[in-house]
């Protein structure tokens, strides 16, 4: 399984970012694919994921009507839109797959595969 994150960098308060990740090496019947964030000093959260099975979306409510996932099938590629960010968002996003059905984004260590991380940091 190979995850491949871009499109990090800065931005200031209020402004936008979209993030993508390209995915391959996998195929499993049911799992999500999404963003797990963590900033300096805190713990790995979830921040969006989206289902293999039914392509709901889900987010945390941190990111709630800032960001948007959508998916590529064509390219197998996941984006994350984040829009109206805010200084706090400042963190490493990883885009991470988590094999099995799900009702809400999984805890972040339950997730089974990582990319490396692209930073994204917000000025204010």
């Amino acid at each position: 399984v190979q995850l491949v994150e871009s499109g990090g960098g800065w931005a200031q308060a209020g402004g936008s970012l979209r993030l993508s990740c390209a995915a391959s090496g996998f195929s499993f019947d049911d799992y999500c694919i999404g963003w797990i964030r963590q900033a300096p000093g805190k713990e790995r959260e979830g921040v969006s994921c989206i289902s293999s099975s039914d392509r709901r979306t889900y987010y945390a409510d941190s990111v709630k009507g800032r960001f948007t996932i959508s998916s590529d099938s064509a390219k197998n590629t996941v984006y994350l839109r984040m829009n109206s960010l805010k200084p706090e968002d400042t963190a490493v996003y990883y885009c991470a797959v988590y094999i099995g059905p799900i009702s809400t984004i999984p805890p972040a260590n339950e997730f089974d595969f990582w990319g490396r991380g692209t930073q994204v940091t917000v000025s204010s």
